[in-house]
């Protein structure tokens, strides 16, 4: 297949299913790990399509929905100074604190800024030297390496009024604190692809190994996602438990060399607070040394925030995989894209968006006649 089309093709998903439905004996659940493929698997119906007691679990694979309470705090904190320029992509500017949100801080007059890369939050602070400039920097390894190449830039050229609020999070340790939850019913993982384009796949045999789950790396159109199930689901029918990578054209075993080593100058392995979760060891990136003095948590001294959770979300449950997000008594009324409770719903890859966008009625609807 040479185009995108391709793999939205009907006829060839039809095929896809009827060996998925063919090879299937057993009920099976299996974890997406990354929230695009949620999405993907929610708009185009593939989790209504799968053989009756096949469950797609959704994962903690959205870096908008996991990123702390307190971080979210301490970036408000830090929009909120007036020497301050904040700059962040879209989709964080709605995701609520303990008690507003950055477009709250834009419409009090915080100089918050939408942008599209964190070069050009640079760029806004060679532009501005009398102002600090700060880029909230969130996400998988996907979106690190473009962070960590920021501030090395900074730091070559000599601009000292920028900084880096750090927020990043690694796959693997979440998938060994999934499948060492008391309540973990995972038994097989969809990797996301896009991490492994950066990182490789060496991290994901010892994972399969040692919980005895297949793991197979999977791209994000409908019929990357139905390949990846039913190499699954092939696994999981024979007994095995391997890593298969089902995304070879973007994902090389070894990742992207020049993108690790960026990322071992610049970060260092931390524990990492998860959203709705908890901590999970070693699972983030933290500046390192070298780079301490780009470090905005020091640099503004916000380390110390007392969040307040709402007592009505749900989304830690969503993102552990225990409930789907209609399940939420919240969702849809006192929940919603116009006034979220958490990051799920507000999120592009979030999985209570993505229910509200493309499933909402019918799970009202549903769930009232009932």
């Amino acid at each position: 297949m040479k185009y995108l089309d391709e793999f939205s093709d009907p006829d060839l998903a039809r095929r896809l299913l009827d060996q998925i439905h063919a090879v299937t004996t057993r009920p099976w659940a299996m974890m997406e790990v990354c929230g695009g493929q949620t999405h993907s698997i929610i708009r185009h119906g593939i989790d209504q399509l799968l053989p009756e007691g096949v469950e797609m679990i959704h994962g903690p694979g959205c870096p908008v929905c996991v990123t702390p309470l307190e971080t979210i705090d301490r970036a408000l904190a830090i929009a909120r100074r007036p020497e301050v320029i904040f700059c962040s992509f879209g989709d964080m500017l709605r995701v609520p604190g303990s008690h507003d949100d950055l477009f709250t801080v834009k419409s009090e007059g915080g100089d918050v800024r939408v942008v599209y890369s964190p070069l050009d939050a640079l760029q806004i602070a060679r532009d501005n030297p009398d102002k600090q400039v700060v880029f909230f920097g969130i996400g998988f390894e996907t979106t690190a390496p473009a962070n960590a190449m920021t501030v090395h830039q900074a730091r070559q050229q000599g601009i000292p009024n920028f900084s880096l609020l750090v927020s990043h999070v690694l796959v693997p340790p979440a998938i060994a604190a999934i499948m060492e939850s008391p309540t973990c019913r995972v038994q097989a993982f969809l990797a996301a692809g896009h991490v492994c384009s950066v990182m490789g796949t060496s991290e994901y045999p010892p994972l399969a190994e040692k919980y005895a789950v297949p793991i197979v790396v999977t791209g994000f159109e409908p019929l990357d996602i139905l390949e990846g199930i039913r190499r699954t689901l092939v696994q999981l029918e024979a007994g095995r438990h391997e890593l298969e990578n089902a995304y070879p054209r973007a994902v090389p075993a070894e990742g992207n060399p020049a993108a690790m080593a960026m990322l071992r100058d610049v970060f260092e392995v931390t524990d990492r607070t998860w959203r709705g979760i908890g901590m999970i060891p070693g699972s983030g990136w933290r500046l390192s040394d070298r780079y301490a003095d780009y470090d905005a948590e020091l640099r503004f001294e916000v380390t110390d925030i007392q969040t307040d959770e709402s007592p009505l979300c749900r989304s830690g449950e969503v993102l552990q995989g225990l409930i789907k997000p209609h399940e939420c008594p919240a969702f849809g009324k006192e929940c919603t894209p116009r006034n979220p409770l958490g990051a799920t719903m507000v999120s592009s890859e979030g999985a209570c968006a993505a229910y509200y966008t493309y499933r909402r009625l019918d799970l009202v609807s549903a769930g009232s006649a009932s």
